[in-house]
């Protein structure tokens, strides 16, 4: 396994073809599974609204020029136009919240998220500044029965697909963690549900919903019925009803996870009070994931800062107190306490240091794109142009741990790669003799179908996809990933191909111990490094790059 590597047997065991398989974090278009699918037809269905000025059931006199079929048929299409409506209107809410939360988040500077939430302050900041129930439930978003269903219709499949590309990378970079324990912070209609199930579906056994909105819990309840294999599910609506409903040594969840909804918090101080909740019920791995905009990656950015902030900061009184310990076996156990504090990185980021994108004009983010559902192809409107069958989603997230950043070794120690004229050198006779027969395509070769991963994939019938909750559609692990060490760099946007060489924008550790990073464009060359350079053409935006 790559993560128990030493420096020395590193280069034995990865090899060019194994880098390309640890660093491949990207995936091409994502096809919402069958069973979500059905799930979301049948709410539609069942929420449709009912229009006067048409019967519910058969015709009436006033009706008598039309067939069955006919009327049927104009019910389906007001339908059609109310929710077109609907999803336009929930579209602008979501700008009014953004514009708010982009005005708040100016105003805010880094030495207020950097306030220690302990220091001496009056006892009306304190409670304002606690007060998390109010604030969260007056601030956010409580979405109607209307607005739920154009969400469940527009916004669903996309954000599932964003949750489930980050889960992967969690489950990808970290093999041995298997969560049993879930809490999903601003559940909605559970899109992070389903994509923890489709990630690890077998381990999951409780789950706990916050979410505000009763009509969100209620549609999030419609999706998940006639579904079997779920696990123990409850809703709440807030953190703290969580807290009075279970016991003390049960609160914390081996996964917690917020998706889509700390943007719709604007304040600050609130939203840092949610967060340090939010990591005082995690037993292991955190993910705070928002829209990929400049105010979603400025708030992911300022989240993952105070989170590390906090606990270097509890490391450091923990040392403190470890030094002054009168016995040895005090000293013992603060030293047990003080291998469980901690906190590092998963992903994106490959270093715990500040954010080297904080004061430029760029902003790290993230695309996934995804096949469209026959709800958002009818129901999403676009403006005189064909609405295309798929839709890029884009968004942030930062996933943190407990504990120390294991020290691995960087995966490029003790590999030597030949230039290109080296690789020519070193070439066969044998490797030179052309074949003809292989350089014209045979009549199978035409007749098989392309397989570009960016292409559209087309429309697959329901009956051809397995359901998402009775069989798993896990890939098959490869035998080397990326480990945790801080020799794994991030490439950030779309990589640049001009000729025989790759330019990448690449955030990485300069340090071993991952303590500080640096943005950096990296550029590969044929002539230099084949093998590398093989793998950058590769390489998309998200992927891992080894240094």
């Amino acid at each position: 396994m790559a993560a128990a590597l030493l420096p020395e047997t590193a280069s034995r065991l990865l090899t060019p073809e194994t880098l390309r398989t640890a660093a491949k974090q990207s995936q091409g278009i994502h096809r919402v599974p069958i069973s979500l699918r059905r799930a979301i037809k049948r709410y539609l269905r069942g929420n449709s609204p009912t229009h006067p000025s048409l019967p519910p059931t058969t015709c009436s006199t006033n009706c008598s020029a039309l067939t069955l079929h006919g009327c049927r048929r104009a019910r389906a299409d007001q339908d059609k136009t109310h929710m077109h409506r609907k999803v336009l209107l929930l579209s602008s809410s979501f700008e009014r919240a953004k514009g708010t939360g982009a005005e708040l988040a100016a105003a805010s500077t880094r030495s207020a998220l950097l306030d220690d939430p302990h220091a001496p302050a009056s006892a009306e900041q304190r409670t304002a500044r606690w007060k998390v129930q109010s604030s969260y439930g007056d601030t956010g978003l409580l979405y109607r029965e209307d607005e739920t269903v154009a969400y469940v219709a527009s916004r669903m499949p996309a954000i599932y697909a964003a949750c489930h590309r980050v889960l992967r990378e969690v489950r990808r970079r970290s093999p041995g963690f298997a969560p049993k324990n879930v809490l999903d912070f601003g559940a909605g209609p559970s899109s992070a549900l389903w994509a923890m199930r489709a990630v690890w579906p077998k381990s999951i056994e409780r789950v706990n919903l916050i979410e505000p909105s009763k009509e969100m819990q209620r549609a999030g309840q419609t999706l998940l019925d006639n579904l079997k294999g779920l696990p123990l599910i409850h809703s709440y609506d807030s953190i703290q009803e969580l807290n009075r409903s279970i016991e003390k040594h049960e609160r914390r969840h081996d996964l917690v996870i917020s998706s889509y909804a700390l943007g719709e918090i604007p304040s600050l101080n609130d939203r840092i009070t949610i967060v340090r909740q939010l990591w005082d019920l995690t037993r292991d791995v955190l993910v705070l994931l928002e829209p990929g905009t400049p105010q979603g990656s400025k708030i992911i950015s300022q989240m993952r800062s105070y989170i590390l902030w906090m606990e270097k900061r509890k490391c450091r009184k923990s040392e403190k107190s470890t030094a002054a310990a009168p016995s040895k076996m005090k000293s013992m156990v603060l030293q047990e306490d003080l291998l469980k504090d901690g906190a590092f990185v998963v992903a994106p980021c490959p270093h715990d240091g500040r954010c080297p994108l904080e004061n430029s004009d760029k902003y790290c983010h993230f695309v996934q794109r995804l096949e469209r559902t026959s709800s958002q192809r009818i129901y999403k409107r676009s403006k005189g142009v064909p609405l295309r069958g798929f839709e890029d989603e884009k968004f942030c997230y930062v996933a943190l741990r407990r504990g120390k950043r294991p020290e691995e070794a960087w995966p490029l120690d003790g590999m030597k790669f030949d230039t290109l004229k080296e690789r020519h050198a070193k070439r066969n006779p044998e490797d030179l003799i052309i074949d003809y027969d292989d350089q014209f395509p045979s009549e199978e070769d035409e007749e098989a179908p392309g397989s570009d991963e960016d292409s559209l994939v087309p429309y697959a019938s329901d009956t051809q996809e397995l359901s998402l909750f009775h069989e798993s559609g896990e890939e098959e692990e490869e035998p080397i990933r990326a480990d945790l060490g801080g020799g794994w760099g991030r490439i950030i946007y779309s990589p640049i191909r001009r000729g025989r060489q790759v330019q990448m924008d690449v955030c990485r550790a300069t340090k071993r111990d991952a303590s500080e990073g640096a943005f950096e464009r990296v550029v590969v060359t044929q002539s230099k490094n084949p093998a590398l350079h093989l793998q950058a053409r590769k390489s998309l935006w998200g992927d891992l790059w080894p240094f």
